[in-house]
């Protein structure tokens, strides 16, 4: 063998060796199971995460808005927040009906849009996402259109919603095609259907379907929900939340993969049911006509998250020990359990190890926050 080649062979070797002894080291650590069930590989993980609380450190390092802010830095209502590959920060004011942008130093640079009704204006503006095309996607509710922006802020294109009744998170992938939730409202219910749509908003396929109770009388509190996001190679992600169970489908609509994991679901408390009848209903307390079905026990789960490197990280129901926040569980690519980290509020958006908030201070204003995230597996 030549110089060359045993040069080649050597440097390889110093790269995947390391990789080779860390991928068999955390295979020994993980205690679940991969079997192939009808061409799908199913992922079981046990109850506890492959890695302890000291696999993850998560520090504030950023922090933009406040009542003493300039005007460019305060904030009315923020409904929404997205990051684009340059770690510039997109924040939603659904009420001011415009996109606050700021570098990731926090510095202003620039708005987006304002309130009205002509090209790139906008009414009631509920979420924003950056699209793998570099553009930002607005889904406006009140003027039922989505708006595509240049990142510089440039309307480009408006795409009318008003034959659909319900619009939900859109997200854009790699061909433009749109993964959405679609509502239909009928008298005594809300039927839903989460689809992958073409850029004129043609069904390709659906992805999953499901009704609500739409009662005046009968409330059902916390109702299982769907979530979803949209991965790398175009996949989806989605999940209905009454199972710990997460459902991975190829840019075709195929099931490829199924993530689960044990659990012990959480109780419902007395004092989220005060909470709740007190936001629900005032001091009066429920209605005597109005029946409240209560269950004993939350959903499998209250939402998730797809960061950029393809980790999902769920937000559970379960406090922490201090009740200064929730858990939330860290599952790789591949679908294994990896560990928890805490968070006072949702994350809105991660991208590079870098974690994103809606907050409020102590005095009600928004704020947006970020946060490092160190992994230590």
């Amino acid at each position: 063998m030549k110089n060359g080649q045993w040069m080649a062979l050597a440097i390889a070797a110093i790269f995947f060796f390391p990789c080779f002894v860390s991928c068999k080291k955390e295979n020994a650590l993980w205690k679940g199971k991969t079997t192939e069930e009808n061409g799908v590989i199913v992922v079981r993980n046990p109850a506890n995460p492959m890695f302890g609380k000291d696999a993850c450190f998560v520090e504030e390092d950023l922090s933009i808005g406040s009542p003493r802010s300039e005007e460019e830095q305060a904030f009315s209502e923020i409904a929404s927040v997205a990051v684009d590959r340059e770690e510039n920060i997109y924040v939603l004011d659904s009420k001011e009906a415009h996109i606050q942008v700021f570098n990731k130093a926090g510095i202003y640079l620039r708005t987006i849009g304002k309130k009205g009704q002509g090209p790139g204006e906008m009414r009631l503006p509920i979420n924003i996402s950056i699209t793998p095309g570099n553009e930002v996607l607005v889904n406006d509710r009140g003027a039922r259109f989505l708006h595509f922006f240049a990142l510089e802020g440039e309307h480009r294109r408006s795409i009318s919603l008003a034959r659909i009744q319900s619009f939900s998170r859109p997200l854009v992938d790699s061909k433009s095609n749109i993964v959405a939730r679609l509502g239909t409202f009928m008298p005594d219910r809300v039927s839903y259907v989460l689809a992958k749509l073409d850029p004129s908003l043609k069904q390709l396929f659906p992805v999953f379907s499901y009704d609500v109770d739409n009662l005046p009388d009968i409330y059902n509190v916390y109702p299982p929900d769907c979530f979803w996001a949209v991965g790398r190679d175009d996949n989806i992600i989605w999940g209905y939340s009454d199972k710990y169970e997460l459902n991975i489908l190829n840019k075709d609509g195929r099931l490829v993969r199924r993530i689960i994991r044990d659990y012990a679901p959480v109780k419902t408390t007395d004092e989220e049911k005060r909470d709740w009848i007190k936001f629900a209903f005032g001091n009066k307390g429920v209605p005597p006509d109005v029946k409240v079905n209560w269950p004993s026990h939350h959903n499998a789960f209250h939402s998730f998250i797809v960061d950029d490197s393809g980790r999902i990280i769920v937000e559970t129901y379960e406090k922490a020990v201090d009740e200064r926040g929730v858990y939330y569980d860290v599952f790789d690519s591949e679908g294994r359990y990896l560990t928890r980290l805490v968070l006072k509020t949702p994350p809105r958006a991660i991208r590079k190890d870098k974690l994103y908030t809606i907050e409020e201070d102590e005095e009600g204003y928004q704020l947006v926050k970020r946060y490092s995230v160190t992994w230590g597996y």
